[in-house]
């Protein structure tokens, strides 16, 4: 009876009292929030998909496990230990606003939890084509980019310019439903492509394509891929693609990959992904996965004999997808990649859990680099072949983890580590990584300093303490080695990197924080009038300063500063140290009233170099990620509207500007424009298929 009235009461004071729950999520102001850190080598566009995926495809929270629910990378280890003690106790729950009753669940985590979250079972018995005709969640996006300023490259009539008309067309279709099915398409054309239909030069009205099936819970078949997918098992060592957020200001969840299995793909990044068929099959404790794939890729074919001893081979891989000039449209498709492997996993228990994966590479023609000292390990052949095992182990408010890897050139890579709840409020994690100079996986994305997991080595220690709900403070330290030479690094070298982050939020509508970070690196430096490299340190640092508030539900202000300095020390030469510096100053104003809904920006910006360019969240049209580097000296604004014409149409238009300060060009190549000003404008639409 006492249960009963508790629930009672945690439904009325979630509809009449403060805490609404069921809001819709901005994607973009989530991220930013939780994953915070502008870098060039972050994938963000990546990110962002990973987080839509979720956001389409909730988490059923009476069928999850502790690897689902923790590659959500918001609940910490006692969180996690906290929930399902709580629905081995009380069984399945009977609504969302139930999760007001779990120990140690705040209203901030229910809020950041819920947009990913569902309990809606899967379908019933029907036919799969009359579930996917009767499914709610499906949606139909329309959308159209350009810059309004004419670039270089279409000027040019020489034929050395870009070959198609400006502007972006990206379209995608959706319907699925959580634990069920997924079905979709996407297309796009970027600026500068043609839009044709030429059988002959591969090019069939749209440059790039994508579709995929996904079929769940059918009896042992756990899972069906046809068409695009992903797989992300393990540490990612060898099957990475999917949701790996890196070093950020979620310091604590995210040194760890999890286990999610085979996912959709509907991004239109051209590369990263798998082309083919895959299922997964369940043995009670034991799941076991096998794919294949066969996907052409971009690629500069080479004839040199000079230094290979290919008569033909591939220098290099091309994955920007762009294919707007007479070169990039000669990459196109250039080489055939196949793939095969295998995933197994093996639930010894719900707290202990190991697996091994496996993956061969196979490419029609032979890749190999041009020779330079730095590049001499890299990959040189037509094949590949990558396997690990791994294993998590959950001991109370602790989860150990760990991955071992080899690829076919004997290279090893392995990552260990540890996320603990010390106590309710302090939480701590550990990992060390060591991926030798010659390790090569395609499609690894294992935790690290380095966009790929290779000459890497390095240990990493993260903190986040959070004494009450207004206030946190989370902090890392990375220290790292690279045992071989890198690009513009003629000897092995070192580095490490902190952030420190103080967040306050007096109330739901005013959100404070205060960022630092600092990160130290060698690069080789050759001294006027020498021939003799040498590896000098060099350091960069990063603040902001932000807060987030809000006027009711009509008004939401952001206004953020944030800047940066680098510094190169001088070299034995006794030559002066340099320190460059930048800084951005932005205003955000967004109103909701009516069916619409206003966004936007006011921004100064100034930058010495562009080692101080400033990376800024902002505000696009929906499923759509922008975070542009302001570089220079200058403005940037933006406007976007969003108009709600019925419960199916929605409506985006969105105007962005930058206008530069002392300079008569803006870009270079073939995307200079001669201007100080370059501005875009976006269209969108989004229709709902009701029912």
């Amino acid at each position: 009876m006492k249960n009963k009235i508790l629930f009672i009461g945690l439904i009325f004071v979630s509809f009449f009292g403060s805490a609404q729950l069921t809001e819709e999520i901005d994607l973009e102001e989530f991220a930013e929030r939780r994953f915070q850190l502008q870098d060039e080598d972050i994938n963000y566009e990546d990110l962002y998909e990973s987080l839509l995926l979720f956001y389409t495809n909730p988490v059923n929270l009476n069928r999850t496990d502790r690897e689902e629910l923790a590659s959500l990378y918001i609940l910490s280890p006692s969180q996690l230990n906290s929930y399902f003690n709580y629905r081995e106790k009380r069984g399945k729950l009977l609504s969302l606003y139930e999760l007001q009753a779990v120990p140690e669940f705040d209203m901030g985590t229910i809020r950041d939890l819920l947009p990913f979250v569902t309990l809606i079972e899967t379908a019933d018995g029907r036919p799969l084509l009359q579930r996917v005709f009767n499914e709610p969640n499906n949606y139909f996006l329309l959308r159209y980019t350009s810059t309004l300023e004419s670039e270089e490259g279409y000027q040019r009539e020489d034929g050395s310019g870009y070959q198609g008309r400006p502007g972006t067309i990206y379209g995608r279709f959706k319907v699925s439903h959580s634990k069920d099915f997924s079905l979709g398409f996407t297309f796009e054309k970027d600026a500068g492509e043609q839009l044709l239909f030429d059988p002959k030069n591969q090019q069939y009205g749209m440059d790039f394509y994508s579709a995929h099936l996904l079929i769940q819970n059918k009896g042992k078949l756990k899972s069906l891929a046809i068409g695009d997918y992903q797989l992300q098992q393990g540490q990612g060592l060898v099957l990475g693609s999917g949701f790996a957020a890196g070093k950020g200001s979620e310091t604590v969840n995210t040194v760890k990959r999890n286990t999610v299995g085979l996912r959709p793909y509907s991004s239109v990044l051209e590369s990263g992904f798998f082309r083919g068929a895959a299922a997964t099959v369940s043995f009670g404790k034991l799941e076991a996965t096998a794919f294949g794939s066969t996907l052409l890729q971009d690629a500069n074919l080479v004839n040199d004999t000079t230094y290979s001893d290919f008569e033909e081979f591939v220098n290099s891989i091309q994955a920007t997808g762009m294919h707007r000039t007479s070169s990039e449209l000669d990459f196109k498709n250039s080489i055939r990649e196949n793939s095969a492997g295998f995933a197994l996993d093996y639930k010894v228990n719900p707290r202990f859990k190991v697996g091994s994966t496996g993956i061969y590479s196979g490419f029609s023609k032979p890749l190999q680099k041009k020779p330079n000292n730095y590049n001499q390990f890299e990959f040189r052949g037509d094949q590949n072949f990558t396997t690990s095992i791994y294993a998590n182990y959950n001991w109370q408010n602790f989860i150990f983890f760990g991955e071992a890897a080899r690829s076919s050139s004997g290279g090893i890579g392995a990552i260990g580590g540890l996320m603990t709840s010390l106590t309710p409020t302090l939480d701590f994690s550990w990992t060390y990584r060591q991926y030798d100079k010659d390790f090569h996986s395609f499609y690894g994305n294992g935790f690290g300093e380095s966009s790929r997991n290779i000459n890497e080595q390095g240990m990493y220690w993260g903190i986040s303490y959070k004494p009450n709900r207004r206030f946190r403070w989370v902090a890392y330290f990375d220290k790292f080695t690279f045992p071989w030479l890198r690009y513009r690094v003629n000897a092995p070298s070192e580095g490490f990197e902190y952030l420190s982050r103080f967040t306050f939020s007096p109330s739901r509508h005013v959100h404070l924080y205060a960022q630092y970070r600092q990160e130290n690196k060698e690069q080789s430096y050759t001294p006027q009038n020498s021939n003799l490299s040498q590896l000098i340190p060099t350091s960069k640092k990063n603040y902001i300063f932000n807060v987030d508030y809000a006027v009711g539900r009509t008004f939401s202000f952001k206004t953020r500063v944030q800047g940066s300095s680098y510094r190169v020390q001088g070299s034995s030469y006794n030559e002066q140290q340099k320190t460059t510096n930048g800084i951005a100053v932005i205003q955000d104003v967004n109103l909701t009233f009516w069916k619409m809904k206003l966004s936007t920006r006011f921004a100064i910006f100034e930058t010495d170099d562009y080692q101080n360019r400033q990376y800024v969240y902002e505000r696009n049209v929906l499923y759509a990620f922008s975070i542009p580097a302001y570089s220079g000296a200058g403005i940037r604004s933006y406007a976007m509207v969003q108009y709600t014409a019925s419960r199916s149409l929605t409506f985006w238009l969105r105007y962005a500007r930058f206008h530069y300060e002392n300079q008569d060009n803006v870009g270079s190549g073939l995307s200079q424009i001669n201007d100080n000003t370059k501005s875009e404008v976006r269209l969108m639409l989004r229709y709902k298929f009701r029912k």
